[in-house]
């Protein structure tokens, strides 16, 4: 009996660039381990192919949105149909789980009764196929991170959470924003650690372009994302990784330290109103360009200090 299901609602596999990273995210999943079930949901052109391919399971009848997106109501409740697994981890399709992933979420879980596990994604440009017959180890995915760098508190691809919990998620459409904030609010409310697994875990996101939505723009200009603020109960319980409570470092959970930008992000969320307008708006919106250049300014100093290096060389080695 497995003790992780590990599930995604990947896009059609029919752009190249998404076909290769995601084959890459699947395969660093399937590679954890016998401990961990690996479950696609939906019936996106290729994803049975691919589920067959790697021998892991897949649930295709999934409910759909009014625009034909995905629901992470139904997506949740697949996945629980389809693993009896005490732990369930949904991440998105183009993230990379190191070896070591399902060591750190059993500690985790030795740890919390009922939690949520976050963290912070490492951006990171992969134009080549992993090789995970011969390379995937942990001195391999280490020096993958060597290309990246972390993102900002705004991005969350993953959630690692027990079965008993999140029985009951609003039909948030896949893919689109508000939904992931919502996960963090809702824990929030019910008193669940939120656990940041950061200092233990990096996770490797594959940038990609968003040519897959409507009119290629980012999914926080869908229609669809606004209709998924309107269900998390507005923007106000929009939650980010700051909110999280606690860390999980060393193989033991702590309270979260402060920081400058946790601050700004606390000041905002004490003034900012549910609508848009008025001096509480305009107060929170500067408050939040602090904290977002905070963050910012870290991402392009890391970039400069990437600028020339070729990854490439790594996958020839």
């Amino acid at each position: 009996m497995g003790q992780i299901t590990v599930f995604s609602a990947p896009k059609p596999f029919t752009d190249p660039h998404i076909n290769l990273i995601q084959r890459n995210a699947i395969q660093s999943w399937v590679h954890l381990g016998e401990s961990v079930d690996v479950v696609l949901v939906g019936n996106e052109e290729g994803v049975m192919d691919v589920a067959a391919e790697y021998n892991v399971k897949f649930m295709p009848d999934v409910e759909r949105s009014a625009w034909g997106t995905p629901l992470i109501s139904s997506i949740f409740s697949l996945a629980k149909k389809a693993s009896d697994c005490p732990l369930l981890v949904y991440v998105n399709a183009d993230i990379l789980f190191p070896p070591s992933f399902s060591e750190i979420i059993r500690g985790v879980a030795s740890e919390a009764e009922k939690f949520l596990g976050i963290g912070y994604r490492w951006d990171i440009e992969i134009t080549e196929p992993i090789d995970f017959s011969r390379k995937w180890t942990e001195l391999f995915f280490e020096k993958l991170t060597t290309y990246g760098y972390r993102n900002r508190s705004v991005t969350i691809d993953y959630f690692v959470f027990p079965r008993s919990i999140y029985s009951d998620v609003p039909d948030f459409a896949v893919g689109r924003s508000g939904w992931d904030n919502w996960m963090i609010y809702h824990a929030r409310k019910k008193n669940w650690p939120v656990i940041d697994l950061t200092p233990s875990l990096k996770v490797l996101h594959q940038i990609h372009d968003y040519s897959h939505l409507l009119d290629g723009k980012h999914h926080t200009c869908q229609e669809e994302s606004h209709v998924n603020v309107e269900l998390g109960g507005g923007r106000k319980n929009m939650h980010t990784l700051m909110e999280a409570t606690y860390q999980y470092k060393n193989g033991t959970l702590s309270r979260k330290a402060s920081s400058l930008s946790r601050f700004f992000r606390r000041l905002e969320r004490i003034v900012a109103g549910q609508t848009q307008g008025g001096r509480r708006w305009w107060l929170s919106r500067r408050l939040r360009k602090l904290w977002v250049s905070i963050e910012s300014k870290q991402i392009q100093e890391r970039k400069k200090i990437l600028a020339g290096r070729n990854i490439k060389e790594l996958f020839r080695d």
